[in-house]
């Protein structure tokens, strides 16, 4: 499966990019998570993020399907 992957904030730093086009057997938010932590290191693990696919919240165990676009939204502070 084919899925866009967007990062935000030190999401974004860590990966060195704002978004990357994956490839890989993953059927979940949560396994693509899990993938992807084997490609970068990342600050935060599931419980500190928020994942939206296709442009609405949705939890970890949501059904991805080819070409979704996922997000993932660490927490964010204001000032």
């Amino acid at each position: 499966m084919k899925v866009t992957v967007r990062y935000f904030a030190t999401l974004r730093d860590a990966a060195g990019t704002a978004s990357e086009e994956v490839e890989g057997d993953f059927r979940t938010a949560a396994a693509l998570w899990s993938h992807l932590g084997e490609r970068h290191v990342f600050p935060l693990g599931p419980d500190d993020l928020r994942v939206s696919v296709n442009a609405s919240y949705a939890p970890f165990t949501t059904v991805l399907a080819e070409g979704d676009e996922i997000a993932f939204i660490p927490p964010v502070s204001g000032g």
